[in-house]
């Protein structure tokens, strides 16, 4: 293993691979309206240098939460982030993020984007504390399980 975190409530944070697709598509499904399949994910984790991923686990490699970015010249985009219920609230996100952005330091990447929920409030309050802040809006881009569709927000930060 190349890299390694530490994470809080004894976990600590590794690179993904691609064993990791299922429990990654099965957190994820818990976390999103609409989840990922497998197949999506084992395909972003076979190409490490352009979708990194990044797992919060314990030393039996249960998977607490994980992060996934897409890299692109001199950009990154938080493609998605998820936690367990059970790891909510204790820090495992925001650990998530300094491992990427730590990453990030030996790479051309300056800056960072991502599309929140704008009523996903606990991950707004988690980026907007890590230094993001607001660019812009997609109306109508999250589909709710009601039908109606949410506003996400586009938000960005230097990493320079």
């Amino acid at each position: 293993m190349d890299r390694l975190w530490i994470a809080p409530g004894g976990l600590h944070i590794e690179p993904g691979i691609g064993a990791d697709a299922e429990a990654l598509a099965r957190l994820h499904a818990g976390a999103f309206y609409r989840g990922w399949p497998r197949e999506e994910f084992a395909a972003y984790l076979g190409d490490s240098r352009t979708t990194p991923a990044y797992v919060a686990c314990d030393a039996n490699r249960r998977i607490a939460g994980f992060a996934m970015l897409r890299l692109a010249a001199d950009e990154a985009e938080l493609l998605t982030l998820a936690v367990d219920p059970k790891w909510r609230g204790k820090g495992v996100g925001r650990a998530l993020m300094h491992a990427a952005f730590e990453d990030l330091m030996f790479s051309p990447v300056t800056r960072m984007f991502l599309e929140v929920d704008e009523a996903n409030l606990p991950a707004v309050h988690l980026y907007r504390r890590e230094g993001f802040a607001q660019v812009g809006e997609r109306h109508g881009y999250y589909a709710r399980p009601d039908g109606s569709a949410a506003t996400a927000l586009v938000m960005s930060r230097d990493l320079g």
